[in-house]
């Protein structure tokens, strides 16, 4: 299993809007195509402004496969146009579990 960190530090002022729209448009369809959804966060002390997500995979080719599916989705372009505002920079991590980690 691989899991993906995907970090969006957004517009000052633009958390709630990005959070709000992601919650109603965005995840109903990244759970349909990504599948095992880890977690979603928010910066409260450090560098403001940030999302955190957590998607795991099977591997590097599921996470190709998948993403693919998703972004050939017009439902999911709609969404990309609705927050493209919100966003200032995006950075992206593929992680490896270490043998002791709870998530697998």
């Amino acid at each position: 299993m691989i899991v993906e960190e995907r970090d969006y530090r957004l517009k000052p002022g633009k958390l709630g809007l990005f959070v709000s729209t992601y919650e109603k448009h965005g995840l109903p369809l990244q759970v349909k195509y990504l599948g095992k959804f880890l977690g979603y966060f928010t910066t409260e002390i450090g560098e403001l402004n940030h999302v955190v997500a957590l998607w795991g995979y099977e591997g590097l080719d599921d996470r190709a496969r998948r993403r693919a599916a998703m972004l050939a989705d017009p439902q999911w372009q709609e969404y990309l146009g609705m927050v493209a505002d919100y966003l200032d920079v995006q950075s992206t991590r593929i992680l490896t579990p270490s043998s002791f980690s709870p998530i697998q």
